[in-house]
């Protein structure tokens, strides 16, 4: 299974390699979204610095929801899904890695460029630490549980729409704790509650997101 699970993200990052330019829009777009903000709102540092946890975060989720379409939709349209499907290592381990390369080039991007946007919003560096670990922690989460919202909407003409409506308040949780980290290191609290409650949410989709994945697969290609 930790051969299955090696070879499938070798693979997806092989295949990313050749389509540079899709992890490279995420990320632009993530940048360009997190940088329009102290554009719009003025360079006041007190309400950019409030401002800037939600900002960072809304932005990576979106962007985490932008990639999501082509999570199975390249397999699902050459066949090589079904052959997965029927292959001998079990359907979770396939899911587990896609979810897994899917973080590599999407939710770790995101994670280390993000004390580079919060610079623009004036964080001092103890926030922007905690800005990345929770970026850290919370990114998987997206991509475990997108997997899932990816698999529901395999193949359904308009996919993409409902993706987004189907995962995003999935996504809520992890916002609220993952800005509410930062916020609290701004006003000079302990930020260990909400990373602590981000694991938590990160252990629970690690074991719900796999499955509801997987489930939903097999309907979309029974």
């Amino acid at each position: 299974m930790l051969h299955a699970f090696s070879f499938i993200v070798r693979r997806e990052l092989r295949l990313a390699l050749r389509r540079k330019g899709d992890a490279l829009n995420v990320l632009v777009f993530f940048v360009v979204v997190a940088s329009l903000f102290p554009l719009g709102v003025g360079p006041e540092p007190n309400q950019l610095r409030t401002m800037a946890a939600g900002v960072v975060w809304i932005a990576a989720l979106l962007a985490a929801v932008l990639s999501l379409p082509r999570l199975f939709a390249t397999d699902y349209a050459d066949g090589t899904l079904e052959q997965m499907l029927v292959s001998p290592q079990p359907l979770i381990v396939v899911v587990l890695a896609k979810a897994a390369a899917h973080w590599l080039l999407t939710g770790l991007p995101l994670a280390l460029a993000a004390p580079l946007i919060g610079l623009q919003y004036d964080l001092p560096a103890g926030a922007l630490g905690v800005l990345l670990a929770s970026l850290l922690i919370g990114t998987p989460v997206l991509s475990l549980l997108g997997a899932a919202g990816a698999a529901l909407t395999l193949g359904v003409r308009g996919g993409g729409a409902l993706l987004g409506l189907l995962v995003l308040p999935l996504f809520v949780p992890v916002l609220v704790f993952g800005a509410g980290a930062v916020t609290s290191t701004l006003i000079g609290i302990n930020p260990s509650a909400h990373l602590s409650l981000l694991g938590a949410f990160l252990a629970v989709s690690s074991l719900v997101g796999p499955w509801a994945a997987c489930a939903a697969l097999r309907v979309a290609l029974d």
